[in-house]
């Protein structure tokens, strides 16, 4: 088998459909770096089969169709086309009919890719084995690319094997071989499921039989309570017969006793209609007698209430001549009062004109005692103060002469002279004192700051001249302190 023709479409760079012949003999492809060349080798392994993403410098498969340029588009379709010479029929039985192989490999952006043998949709597998068979494939040594030959002479016996496998054309011998044991690994792991599910069947056979052998005991008694429903559905089909017979029976006596009541009927009716002839009659008597029998309740009624009226009239009757009894009495009671008093007012009377005679005279000798005693206390309060000024001027000149030897204290003492007799006081009207005026406080009397107080003076103390307390009923004399005057109260 040989190569003839490679033809790609929308296959990375290859945007465009392009055909590429490769002749009998030796065929080069030259060209500068970036122009495709390892472009086509990457599409004869994408269509014998890769799947490696990595091995065709992308991150997904996806990679491969052209991704647009900035004056052209995207595809979503990418296809390359490897045309075989089948002369000498060394392909699988599968394609060995025919003498040229087109094989196809199609992918669609996001579904993934379809293989085609002329036309035919086959499976990656048939494509990768049909090219194994021919000591070729997408990880073929023959075809060489960068580092490979490096890679060659450092391998290891077993990757030098599969070359040697290759070089020999029993790589499909071994992939067949590999799918085989592969089949057999299923076929074993078939196997172990299947007795699993033997074993599953057996203990579902087991509960089939058992559900199947109380089905047939169910349908035995379904078949005993069938014939005994039967046999009680005929008794009570016999008992219905015998009930029927006898429910005509009455019914037969029913119908002769309706006939006689009907007879009777009819005669009652007549009796009503006669009846009822004379019924108008009777119910215009009944409607006077019972407007009669209304007048005589409303009369009654108003009976009823007169004398209630007049009781009650009578009872208020009684009561006031009652009250007025006892007005009678109180009033003789306050009449022999009133007498009694009137008595005694004369006798006062007379009493008092006789004692009017005699009150000229004394009142004229209590207005001379009267002016008499207060001259006699104006003389005594005059000598009074003038021993009082005398005593206070001596007290002070003792006051000035003494060394001040301790804190001043306040001192009282009793007197030793002998209190004059005081006379009644004469009550004196003084003048009521009219009190301070107050001052208008400022608005802001809150918020302005307090004035500062000027210095206090010293304070000195001296003794006063004694006095006649009224209260003590006693003469006394203190220590009294003295300010300076200062300009401020």
């Amino acid at each position: 088998m040989h190569f003839n023709r490679l033809r790609l479409s929308g296959f990375k760079s290859f945007v465009e459909p392009t055909e590429l012949r490769i002749d009998p003999g030796l065929t080069g492809i030259v060209g500068p770096n970036g122009c495709g060349k390892s472009n086509l080798v990457e599409a004869l392994r994408w269509v014998m089969g890769e799947t490696s993403a990595k091995r065709m410098r992308g991150g997904e498969m996806d990679d491969v169709i052209f991704g647009g340029t900035a004056e052209r588009p995207a595809r979503n379709l990418a296809e390359v086309l490897l045309e075989l010479d089948n002369a000498s029929r060394d392909a699988p039985s599968a394609f060995n009919d025919a003498e040229e192989l087109q094989i196809a490999r199609r992918i669609e952006r996001g579904t993934g890719s379809v293989y085609k043998v002329n036309g035919r949709e086959v499976r990656a597998r048939d494509v990768q084995l049909l090219f194994a068979d021919q000591a070729t494939g997408a990880h073929s040594t023959a075809l060489v690319s960068q580092d490979r030959v490096g890679a060659l002479i450092a391998a290891k016996p077993a990757e030098r094997r599969l070359l040697l496998e290759e070089a020999a054309g029993i790589t499909g011998l071994h992939s067949r071989r590999h799918e085989a044991e592969l089949r057999l690994k299923a076929a074993e792991t078939n196997l172990t499921r299947l007795d699993d599910v033997l074993s599953a069947l057996d203990g579902q056979l087991q509960n089939i039989k058992r559900q199947a052998r109380q089905a047939t005991r169910y349908r035995n008694i379904s078949g005993h309570i069938r014939f005994h429903e039967a046999a009680i559905l005929h008794q009570r089909v016999e008992q219905a017969h015998a009930a029927v017979a006898a429910a005509e029976a009455r019914l037969g006596q029913a119908e002769a006793r309706v006939a006689e009541l009907t007879g009777l009927a009819a005669g009652a009716a007549t009796t009503q209609a006669d009846i009822a002839a004379g019924l108008p009659a009777l119910r215009q008597d009944e409607a006077a007698a019972a407007a009669e029998l209304q007048r005589l309740t409303l009369a009654r009624g108003e009976l009823d209430a007169e004398e209630n009226r007049v009781a009650s009239a009578q009872a208020d009757s009684t009561r006031r001549l009652e009250q007025i009894a006892s007005d009678i009495g109180r009033e003789t009671v306050q009449a022999g009062d009133a007498e009694q008093a009137m008595a005694h007012l004369e006798e006062e009377r007379g009493t008092l004109a006789a004692a009017q005679g005699d009150e000229a005279d004394k009142q004229r000798a209590a207005a001379e005692a009267l002016a008499a005693a207060e001259a006699d206390t104006g003389e005594r309060e005059s000598a009074l103060q003038r021993l009082t000024e005398e005593v206070a001027s001596g007290e002070a000149r003792r006051a000035d002469l003494e060394p001040r030897r301790s804190p001043p204290r306040k001192r009282c003492f009793r007197s030793s002279r002998p209190r004059p007799p005081r006379p009644p006081p004469a009550r004196r009207a003084l003048p009521r004192r009219a009190p301070p005026a107050r001052r208008p406080k400022p608005r802001s009397a809150s918020r302005a700051r307090p004035r500062p107080r000027p210095p206090r003076p010293r304070r000195r103390r001296r003794r006063t001249a004694p006095s006649w307390s009224p209260r003590s009923r006693r003469w006394s004399s203190c220590w009294r302190s003295t300010r300076p005057a200062c300009g401020r109260r």
